[in-house]
């Protein structure tokens, strides 16, 4: 130990860690945690057996007692904890784990279940009780499985023990099992991103398997409707205004809650969202992102440390790979979709710009290039819009931030604040500080790091919905107003314009790196956590999205 574990390691970290290290690791170092179906399972079966039930009597009690449930149990000498299932005596005392999986078939326990049985028993032991032996109940096979508590079991238990203790004291994660079978079940798998870790650290040449995210059909909730309360009934989030209830949505089925201007939300749907994972943002009713709530943040303060640290020493190199690929996908993007086709020469400087990123030495260099080529892009931009008028009154203008002049800048400006609010989500969801960046400077109230974090995928989510809404028909220079802020979404044109930047979050890309299809939702958390593996020096170099 370097002093820094915990006197006492829970029994069930043990199965975690015969299971998998890494995921022992992650669990119990890292407190990172995600549910499953499986998870899920195994808290519904457990609800009986985890609520106490009478003590458990003296080691020297007479007689037989009753099966006592819940048992809390610890011992400085092992370094150990638990609660066991439930402890049954007559002759012997014994320790019963409930699993909710079937026994295996040549009638012995699963390695990672026998370790912890065997940590029962010996909790129990030293509290002074005779113990010889303990019994796993498997539901769904319905099968007890007895595992003898005698010296080999003893050994075996202070082995695991002992490697679990120096794997905790390690700086990092273990690596990933390398085509594991159990990898596809396992809750954290989203988090761990095993194949994903082995292709880039070239433990393993094969293509990623692409396993199932969590809550794939979770989404994000909007309320733009001025006046609006957000409240909760049952397992639903109800949306109600003047006493009129405009929406109801499974909890279960919510991401994350946008609130615009003046929308209220209770306590009681706070606590609920909070406690379902998801966050809830609050935006100006142009959508300006004004902040966010969410549960507690995440526990993993190692990833903190180490963000922080790359923020402090200025994290150039992470930025390079994020600018060099955010001009290659606006030269991707130029090219699919100019009418006529950009100069050879335009297309080349912008070539030629993505290398020097790789090689820009300061801050100011790297934002340099990245004017330049921002230059480029925007000169071409406005003939990607099908619509003269609209695209004239872009080219006339050119890009303009405060205040956009045109409905095309008002829409550029629109989609990246949507992007903004989604990278947001997705640091939080991470254990990534947002403010914390590497290119963008972290004052003035901007989430420097959900800025970097965007610019690979500016042109692939914002400027690529940008283009499909107008040129769809989906907007139009009607869905925008003129005021003396500057041009700015009608609320019909608002709502129309998140309904296609949402469409565009939903669609699949392939990934350039790992090969399989996945969503532009989740391949922000991927990249998030792709960058989180990096700060914590499990991958050497973070490697941005580009598409061809």
């Amino acid at each position: 130990m370097n002093g820094d574990e915990p006197e006492l390691l829970p029994a069930r970290m043990l199965n975690e860690f015969t299971f998998c290290p890494r995921l022992f690791y992650l669990e119990w170092v890292s407190a990172e945690w995600a549910p499953n179906d499986d998870t899920a399972a195994g808290d519904f079966d457990h609800r009986a057996i985890a609520k106490p039930s009478v003590p458990l009597p003296d080691p020297d009690h007479d007689g037989p007692w009753p099966a006592v449930r819940a048992v809390a149990l610890s011992d400085p000498g092992w370094g150990l904890t638990g609660i066991i299932d439930r402890v049954d005596h007559d002759d012997e005392t014994v320790p019963v784990d409930y699993k909710t999986g079937s026994a295996p078939r040549n009638g012995h326990a699963w390695p990672a279940d026998r370790i912890q049985i065997l940590a029962q028993a010996a909790l129990l032991e030293s509290a002074g009780y005779p113990v010889n032996h303990g019994e796993l109940y498997y539901r769904k096979s319905h099968r007890r499985v007895d595992v003898a508590w005698d010296d080999e079991g003893r050994r075996d238990l202070r082995t695991a023990i002992a490697n679990a203790r120096n794997t905790a004291a390690g700086l990092r994660p273990p690596p990933p099992l390398e085509d594991s079978p159990k990898c596809p079940r396992c809750s954290l798998v989203g988090i761990c991103l095993p194949d994903e870790h082995n292709l880039l650290t070239a433990r393993s040449a094969r293509s990623p398997r692409r396993l199932v995210p969590r809550d794939p059909d979770q989404r994000p909730v909007y309320v733009l409707e001025q006046g609006a309360s957000v409240g909760v009934d049952g397992g639903r989030l109800s949306i109600t205004r003047q006493g009129e209830e405009l929406e109801s949505i499974r909890l279960l089925d919510v991401s994350q809650v946008n609130l615009y201007g003046n929308v209220q939300v209770t306590t009681q749907a706070l606590r609920q969202l909070w406690a379902h994972g998801a966050p809830v943002l609050w935006l100006s009713r142009t959508g300006w992102l004004d902040g966010w709530s969410q549960g507690q943040p995440s526990k993993n303060v190692d990833l903190r440390r180490a963000q922080l640290s790359a923020h402090i020493a200025g994290g150039l190199g992470l930025a390079r790979p994020m600018i060099a690929a955010k001009i290659r996908n606006q030269r991707t993007l130029l090219m699919r979709n100019h009418p006529s086709g950009v100069p050879a020469s335009e297309l080349t400087s912008l070539r030629e710009l993505s290398h020097q990123c790789e090689n820009a030495q300061r801050r100011d260099e790297l934002m340099g290039i990245e004017g330049t080529a921002a230059r480029i892009y925007f000169d071409h931009f406005g003939s990607l819009i099908r619509d003269e008028e609209i695209a004239g009154l872009f080219d006339r203008h050119g890009r303009t931030r405060r205040p956009p002049t045109d409905p095309v800048n008002a829409a550029l400006s629109y989609a990246y604040a949507l992007l903004t609010k989604d990278v947001v989500t997705a640091c939080l969801g991470v254990g990534l500080d947002p403010y914390l960046g590497m290119l963008h400077a972290a004052r003035f109230g901007r989430p420097s790091l959900a800025l970097d974090l965007q610019e690979e995928f500016r042109p692939l989510i914002a400027e690529s919905t940008v283009l499909r809404a107008f040129n769809n028909g989906e907007i139009g220079i009607g869905s925008f107003r003129q005021t003396s802020s500057g041009t700015a979404f009608t609320d019909t044109g608002r709502r129309k314009f998140i309904e296609s930047y949402e469409r565009r979050m939903e669609e699949e890309l392939r990934h350039p790196v790992f090969g399989y299809r996945i969503s532009y939702r989740r391949t922000l958390e991927v990249q998030a956590r792709i960058l989180a593996a990096v700060l914590i020096g499990e991958l050497e170099d973070y490697t941005a999205v580009v598409t061809r």
